[in-house]
């Protein structure tokens, strides 16, 4: 049996204004854009209210097709994840130093950068938190 991780799914209440980071300063481009039906799949698995309007874009990496994923909702209030984050999404950089300050440059909230070294690689992490509460940890590999 093949295993393949298809893409992750983040829920977002303004697409436009989360494309300023994914699209923008991460670099994932956009497969495409929809607005979802109302017997959408979205709707029970993520548990949205009918009355709730909702959009769709797939994102591409570099090295794969709709490895990405945003749903807006519009219509009703989402929730602000507080406390412990419960999920991160990782994701490899190649200069986390100037993507971090345009990330910083729209008011998100970063943590430190931290050097790491494990038996196989050398580098640097740092995480921020995007516009509706989703944990992103960025990491660029060190020459070593």
């Amino acid at each position: 049996m093949a295993l393949f991780y298809k893409r992750i799914t983040l829920c977002v209440a303004d697409l436009e204004r989360s494309l300023k980071i994914y699209r923008d300063i991460l670099g994932f481009s956009i497969n495409y854009m929809q607005p979802s039906e109302k017997d959408s799949f979205s709707y029970p698995v993520f548990n949205i209210p009918n009355e709730a309007n909702l959009n769709f874009a797939t994102l591409d990496s570099p090295s794969q097709e709709r490895t990405f994923a945003l749903t807006e909702i519009k219509g009703v209030p989402l929730p602000k994840p507080e406390g412990i984050h419960m999920s991160a999404s990782v994701i490899k950089v190649d200069d986390l130093h100037a993507i971090i300050s345009k990330i910083k440059a729209l008011g998100l909230k970063t943590t430190d950068v931290k050097t790491d070294e494990n038996e196989y690689a050398s580098f640097i992490e740092q995480a921020f938190v995007d516009f509706d509460g989703h944990l992103i940890v960025l990491y660029q590999m060190l020459n070593t």
